[in-house]
């Protein structure tokens, strides 16, 4: 992979683009990102995705979505032909949506969701291309790596990323929301020795018990006079709200808690340190506004791929990772004590988040398509030193898989 800065492609005339994702937050921020660039350089952008990604909030109101049937594909293998049946008639149903609009490119940004468009994309010769948010290529992008022109990577190292598909990968990074990348070049919020230390905890609908149940308790293990520094804002799971908030009172914490916060991307400027889970879209976002981290990686995410995420930032001294296993209120004031044990270690925790974002990833991506659809696909998005590259634990998946192909259900 070539060391190049990327400069814009000129696009010439107006494109038609298909963007096709799973209806999580993970996989549509991103695609609502380069939705936003792509039709700020006069291209018109489609939306497919399932139900749940019609309804999501945030997408932009230029972007008509188009819900597609598609199949789920477990470990139980009597669903599979349920699922094989739902991926066939998505398929169909998006051949016959291209007729109409005419795509000059397709991209997939992972997800069920986003198998039936690309397939069809592939079986009609349109150029495609597909997205990876984690550090572990996808089940789905895995799928479909051999069949699409390109692949966008978020991190250097991608694991399970085949060693025959490396040629055609390229780093982008995953891009943010517009009003988070708006606070990159603000300053770390100024931290003193007696001023407030200010936390924000997180853990989305899956992983919030567990922050619920440690934290309160592991910030109170603290040495007081770190203690009565503290001003916490933590979001809950609706049935955990109270309990919280009595351990919170119980310690003499002083902490605002909700299930939702709609101005997160505020609260995100004035945070001093962030605990919570390490899925794609919250790597990138502390990393590009630069906020040091405790991650704790949610355990059951396919293939492990929120610990791989947090390699990058931890590396770079900006974040601690901490196993569930071991995410105990001890271990968290631990860990709390060697990033916040003076002003200038989270300052630097911070600088070094920093220096792993990739604020241009919504701009590297737009180039790579609009490069994709009329302009030879060139290097200039290779940001990288060298090509995304397999870890060794992903190499023994490949050679374990490799005589029995590909599945999507592995």
């Amino acid at each position: 992979m070539n060391s190049q800065s990327t400069q814009h492609v000129p696009s010439g005339a107006s494109r038609h683009v298909v963007l096709a994702a799973g209806g999580t937050g993970g996989h549509l921020i991103p695609a609502f990102a380069l939705a936003e660039e792509l039709y700020a350089r006069g291209h018109h952008v489609a939306l497919i995705t399932d139900e749940r990604g019609g309804k999501i909030p945030g997408k932009p109101d230029f972007l008509t979505a188009h819900v597609l049937p598609a199949g789920r594909f477990g470990k139980n293998p009597l669903r599979w032909l349920s699922g094989v049946r739902a991926v066939i008639e998505g398929r169909n149903m998006a051949l016959r949506l291209f007729e109409s609009f005419e795509p000059s490119a397709v991209i997939g940004f992972g997800g069920y969701p986003a198998l039936p468009a690309l397939l069809a994309a592939t079986s009609a010769d349109i150029p495609s291309l597909v997205h990876e948010q984690n550090a572990v290529l996808g089940r789905v992008n895995r799928f479909l790596a051999g069949r699409v022109d390109a692949i966008a990577t978020s991190y250097l190292e991608v694991a399970r990323l085949k060693q025959k598909h490396v040629e055609k990968a390229h780093l982008v990074g995953n891009p943010v929301r517009e009003e988070v990348l708006a606070l990159r070049n603000e300053d770390f919020p100024a931290l003193t020795e007696e001023g407030l230390l200010r936390v924000l905890v997180t853990g989305g609908s899956q992983g919030a018990r567990v922050l619920s149940e440690v934290v309160p308790d592991g910030l109170a293990m603290l040495p007081p006079a770190l203690c009565q520094r503290l001003q916490i804002t933590q979001q809950c799971r609706a049935e955990d709200v109270d309990a919280v908030r009595d351990r919170y009172a119980n310690h003499d914490i002083p902490a605002e808690l909700g299930t939702y916060f709609e101005d997160m991307h505020e609260r995100l400027a004035d945070t001093h340190l962030f605990i919570g889970r390490a899925g794609a879209s919250t790597i990138a976002e502390l990393t590009a506004v630069g906020r040091p981290a405790i991650l704790v990686p949610l355990p059951i995410a396919t293939d492990d791929h929120q610990a791989a995420n947090t390699s990058e930032i931890v590396k770079a001294g900006g974040a601690r990772m901490i196993r569930q296993d071991s995410f105990t209120p001890k271990e968290l004031a631990k860990q709390i004590q060697a990033l916040a044990k003076n002003p200038a270690s989270l300052s630097n925790a911070a600088h070094g988040a920093w220096n792993c974002g990739r604020p241009k990833a919504a701009k590297d991506l737009a180039d790579l398509v609009e490069s994709m659809s009329g302009i030879d696909l060139m290097d200039v998005i290779r940001v990288g030193e060298t090509a995304p590259k397999a870890t060794a634990a992903a190499t023994k998946a490949q050679t374990a898989t490799r005589d029995a192909g590909e599945d999507i259900s592995a």
